[in-house]
Formats: structure tokens, C-alpha cells, sequence
């Protein structure tokens, strides 16, 4: 799995190395860290895409991202496809949780489904707050799940 700053420079460690030495670097600075993972998909013809961000956020400060892309040609409803990206953001937030655990980081995992029933989206929405809620992890939907749909949305289109 390649992981990739925002500037497109790809990192070489293991991404569980990478946010360790960002935590140390950015709590000796003195800021206080939370990390929103989320995932989008764009479907392109026979091809869906996927970006999954790891968003470090710095209390008041802003913040920075890796971000992982990969395709798929596997045809999916609206529906499996939001739940795909809901189990990609789940499998990076389970392998960081311990890390995080050990830095007393908040985590949030952010699904890219619509809270109003008005978008096809929202389909998805009590399986994934439930798959995500049952994993222990804290949930955001839109409008609150930004890294989902504007962090990894920029990533996709």
C-alpha cells in the first residue's frame, strides 16, 4: 500500500512509522493532535476510484495529510460502494488505533454519506455508523466528515 503526502511525494517508512514521527515531531512543537481518516470514490467509466486520507490536525493550527489511492473495475451499487469505502477507512483506523492510543490521540473516522435521506447516499448510512461505532471508533457523517468529503474528495476528481 503506497501512501502519499498532499505534495505528491510518496513515503518510503511504513505510514504506522511516518504518523509516529509526525505525532513526536508536532506534540514537541506543542500542538495538540486529533487524526480524521476517511475514504471517497469517484466511479470513471468501468473504473471506480478510491482515496483514503489520514488527516493529522493540529488544534487550531490546521493540519496535513497522507493519502492512499488504488482502482477497482469491480461493479458496485451506490450502496456496497459507500460500505467499501467505509471498511477502507475502518482497516487503516484499526492499524493506527494502537499507535494513537499511546499518544492519547483522538481518532475519527469520517464516511462520506449523507445524514439526509434525500441523497442516495444515505442508504448506507446505519450500516456504516454501525460498523464503525461497533469497531469502538468515534463516527462523523456529512456535513461534519470532512476528511472523507473534502480532503479525500480532492483526491478522486
Amino acid at each position: 500500500m503506497t501512501w502519499k503526502k498532499f505534495s505528491g511525494e510518496v513515503i518510503h517508512s511504513s505510514i504506522l512509522e511516518e504518523i509516529e514521527s509526525s505525532i513526536v515531531r508536532e506534540t514537541e512543537k506543542g500542538y495538540r493532535l486529533k487524526v480524521c481518516i476517511g475514504t471517497d470514490s469517484q466511479v470513471k467509466g468501468a473504473v471506480t476510484d478510491f482515496a483514503t486520507v489520514i488527516v493529522l490536525l493540529r488544534e487550531h493550527h490546521g493540519g496535513f495529510m497522507y493519502i492512499n489511492q488504488d482502482k477497482t473495475t469491480q461493479k458496485m451499487s451506490i450502496k456496497e460502494r459507500m460500505l467499501v469505502e467505509v471498511q477502507k477507512s475502518i482497516e487503516i483506523a484499526y492499524s493506527i488505533c494502537d499507535l494513537l492510543d499511546i499518544y492519547d490521540v483522538d481518532l475519527e473516522v469520517h464516511a462520506d454519506i449523507n445524514t439526509n435521506p434525500m441523497f442516495k447516499s444515505n442508504k448506507a448510512l446505519n450500516e456504516a455508523m454501525g460498523y464503525i461505532l461497533s469497531m469502538g471508533f468515534i463516527f462523523k457523517a456529512k456535513p461534519e466528515a470532512f476528511a472523507s468529503s473534502t480532503c479525500a474528495d480532492k483526491m478522486v476528481h
